[in-house]
């Protein structure tokens, strides 16, 4: 993945998010992906991994039905061969680093990462 491409995709991830516009969010991901996060485990249970494009559809439409003021400042992103990282700042002023695998152009694995653990659901519920 080039800078180009990753500021083009950010960019977009970003404004998505802002808009509360899943489907043009999700439009960048596999419909086999998978997603981690310790704030799914928190939100809906289970082991806080997602398995498909439906299921990450439902977490994210659960996270912003229970914090209709989410935003994200991205603060930064890193390249790396197949993968991106965006650094960004949740609503409530919490760090997050999102993780995201690449098969071409579509993400096919995602990392919701916090400092120290620290996943509170009442404030990044959207990773």
């Amino acid at each position: 993945m080039d800078h180009v491409v990753a500021r083009k995709f950010v960019d977009g991830w970003v404004t998505a998010w802002n808009a509360h516009d899943l489907e043009a969010l999700l439009a960048h991901f596999a419909e086999d992906v998978t997603f981690r996060s310790p704030v799914a485990a928190q939100l809906l249970g289970g082991d806080g991994i997602i398995r498909g494009k439906a299921a990450l559809r439902a977490y994210w439409a659960e996270g912003l039905r229970r914090i209709p003021g989410l935003r994200f400042e991205v603060i930064d992103s890193y390249v790396g061969v197949g993968c991106l990282v965006i650094n960004y700042r949740n609503q409530k002023g919490g760090l997050v680093n999102e993780v995201l695998i690449f098969d071409g152009p579509l993400v096919v694995e995602g990392y919701g990462t916090y400092p120290g653990g620290d996943a509170d659901p009442a404030g990044a519920a959207s990773d």
